[in-house]
């Protein structure tokens, strides 16, 4: 296929220009901001800043870059430079998972995981090694295909209608799951930022999106991601290295932080000793026997708790007249359960939650234990330890694998002009996104000694004011509570969520508030850059795979012709229904940011590797193979993860329940059955197929 001519250094030298003057500008607004809050600029002003500061940069490049060319719209003209779709790249990938909750994975999870944790290193091994399997198997060949989207590659490699059909509809369904995970944590940051509503932070941040995508497709999305990298970069390096110095007088991090390893391993062992950790252990042993208790008499219980708080409230209306007192008590009745069947699923939940909170340190694993388990102890522990590796490895083999199907990754390197750019952007895609990784064990490990260190111990009353108003913005990211009435912060009444840890850090390190706006604007950023590409790959997939693919082989033969302006005005208008919809669900707060994400992945491994991996490796592939392979390794993702939703058990017939873990493999991990599956289904199928041609050709 024909190959763009490479850009011009002087194309080259002119894009150099523009970026060293955009870092100059952030550089100067962050200083800026600082010489205001030391001059008494307000706080509740700084997040509303940088907020609008940003997502007005974003959506001033989709103004300037707005196109209605179908080429430019759909791969941004085939011209992008390795070293910038690297770094645009780089920022689509980063996203709200890696910029936000990865270092919290690696802070609740430890480096290996416990029990149903997988641990935080399978995260970074596995989406590391991801560029690599996308480097050497995928990318360059997708590119020298010259096509647009993922699903083109199965019509143009299989032929037919269903490999396409299949392709844009897996990729509809791993993109939404990914793109709701992002616009879950652009409100979760509009909302800390600004004060409003999580709901209205999603509306607030999702203006920045629809106003670079809408307008500008590829391109602007591309040169919206080149900037949105700057910013993440920025945001993640300054407050670690910030913690880094002033922990070990060294500011970087990656080099210095595993002095902190062996001072928190001492901690882990004082506070696994402590008489005030063992009590809040007690307290939340003895809670959990309360609520076992209410759950043998449901009905009863719920009856007599509604009662007895309206007597209170009687009582309150008519002896004290406590205003403050009488609307608390309301809110109580209002905040109880509806029926019988709320009460008894949230009394699991926060029985499930005491039992694990009755667990050493919170039932955080040791930070940098092997695995949990022994192998040569008991067989218990030695079943421990085979679990917890097994769960581990297999997480990095669905990231790993994972990361070589997403479509609206691969989409990406489409936009260089040549395939060596293509692998050249491969490498530098690797090189700005390891600059993140190796920071983010590190920031992980200097905030557990933080926590440990300094915020334990600390008496309630003087408990610092970001505590309350993160609790005011989720309750399930930040609570405390002095469960054992001691008044003293104790490591185990404290509950963090993954998504807080790295938007919590420069209040924790007790750096100015402008580091907090400037880590708040890098999450958006990387929600945002992430959203962009995964609404640009959905309304792709909806309109040019499935829309316009049917209506013109319909039309073909009425012979009408689709005009390209055609295709992209209509991508842009499903584009802004796709945002509309993926608020809503996010707005319901039904997962946090690290399940949903890795389910994504488990699909798109399922969905799209096995059947393109053979599709380009193998000849021999044909239709009837990738069909298959795609359905049964699809169908064997979604039943595993769907048949261990809590909610869905007693929906679902007893035939197709399944009882217990297969191999102990946690549901996050359901793409390390669908991928063999789809392997071992596009070979058999293929191979059937080409044997039975080869007889009726002999014959």
């Amino acid at each position: 296929m024909p190959e763009r001519p490479a850009p011009s250094s002087a194309y080259h030298w002119r894009l150099h220009r523009i970026l060293f003057l955009y870092v100059l500008g952030v550089a100067g607004f962050v200083l800026t901001m600082l010489w205001a809050e030391g001059r008494g600029l307000s706080r509740h002003w700084i997040g509303p800043i940088f907020l609008f500061c940003t997502v007005m940069v974003y959506a001033g490049i989709g103004v300037y870059t707005r196109t209605s060319d179908a080429e430019e719209y759909f791969v941004a003209g085939r011209r992008i430079p390795a070293f910038y779709n690297g770094m645009a790249a780089a920022a689509d990938w980063m996203s709200a998972a890696s910029f936000i909750s990865l270092s919290g994975a690696l802070y609740l999870q430890g480096f290996s995981g416990a029990g149903t944790q997988p641990g935080g290193l399978a995260y970074v091994l596995g989406w590391t090694g991801g560029f690599c399997l996308v480097g050497m198997l995928i990318a360059p060949y997708l590119r020298a295909m010259n096509l647009y989207t993922v699903p083109d590659f199965f019509q143009a490699r299989f032929g037919g209608r269903w490999p396409r059909i299949i392709a844009a509809l897996a990729a509809i369904t791993c993109s939404f799951t990914y793109v709701v995970a992002q616009i879950y944590g652009v409100g979760l940051i509009a909302a800390r930022l600004t004060g409003v509503q999580f709901e209205i932070g999603i509306m607030l941040g999702l203006g920045g999106v629809l106003l670079c995508s809408f307008l500008g497709g590829m391109r602007a999305i591309t040169w919206t991601q080149v900037a949105q990298y700057v910013v993440i970069l920025l945001a993640f390096m300054l407050p670690v290295s910030w913690l880094a110095y002033k922990q070990l007088g060294n500011p970087l991090a990656p080099a210095a932080y595993t002095q902190q390893l062996g001072k928190i391993a001492q901690l882990e062992q004082q506070l696994l000793a402590s008489e005030a950790e063992q009590s809040v252990l007690e307290a939340y042993r003895t809670r959990a026997q309360v609520l076992q208790a209410k759950l043998r008499d449901v009905p009863n219980v719920l009856t007599a708790e509604r009662q007895a708080l309206s007597e209170h409230i009687r009582e309150l209306r008519t002896s004290s007249g406590n205003i403050g007192a009488i609307m608390a008590a309301s809110r109580e009745l209002a905040a109880m359960p509806k029926d019988e069947a709320a009460a008894r699923e949230r009394w699991m939940r926060e029985l499930r939650e005491a039992y694990e909170r009755a667990k050493p340190l919170g039932g955080m694993p040791l930070q940098s234990q092997p695995f949990a388990g022994d192998p040569h102890g008991t067989s218990e522990e030695q079943q421990t330890y085979e679990h917890s590796r097994r769960n581990f490895l297999a997480l990095m083999f669905c990231l790993m694998v994972g990361t070589a199907g997403l479509p609206h990754l691969l989409t990406r390197y489409y936009t260089v002009p040549t395939v060596s750019a293509a692998r050249s952007s491969v490498a530098w895609t690797l090189f700005f996104i390891g600059l993140l990784y190796l920071c983010a064990p590190a920031l992980a490990v200097l905030v557990k000694y933080e926590v440990m260190n300094n915020l334990v111990g600390t008496h309630f009353d003087a408990l610092p004011n970001w505590i309350a108003q993160w609790s005011r913005v989720d309750g399930s990211l930040l609570a405390v509570e002095d469960i054992n009435g001691d008044g003293i912060l104790q490591f185990g009444e404290i509950r963090m969520g993954a998504d807080l840890i790295m938007l919590v850090t420069p209040e924790l390190g007790g750096m100015p508030y402008v580091v907090s706006g400037l880590v708040a604007a890098g999450g958006l950023a990387a929600a945002l850059s992430t959203a962009d590409g995964l609404l640009l790959t959905i309304s792709n997939a909806l309109v040019r795979d499935l829309y316009f693919q049917e209506r013109q082989r319909v039309d073909t033969a009425r012979k009408r012709r689709i005009s390209p302006e055609q295709r992209v005005i209509l991508s842009k208008f499903a584009l802004m229904l796709v945002a509309l919809s993926a608020a809503f669900v996010a707005a319901r707060r039904s997962s946090d940011i690290l399940p949903m994400v890795s389910a994504s992945f488990s699909l798109a491994a399922s969905a799209f590797v096995p059947a393109m991996v053979m599709g380009i490796f193998w000849r021999g592939t044909t239709r009837r193979g990738a069909v298959a392979g795609m359905l049964l390794g699809l169908a064997v993702t979604v039943y595993y993860m769907l048949t261990h939703v809590q909610g869905l058990q007693g929906v679902l017939p007893a035939a197709l329940r399944v009882e217990g873990l297969w191999w102990g493999i946690q549901p996050i991990s359901a793409g390390v059955f669908g991928v063999p599956a789809g392997f071992a289904t596009t070979f058999l199928v293929s191979w059937w197929e080409l044997r039975r041609s080869k007889a009726s050709f002999n014959t």
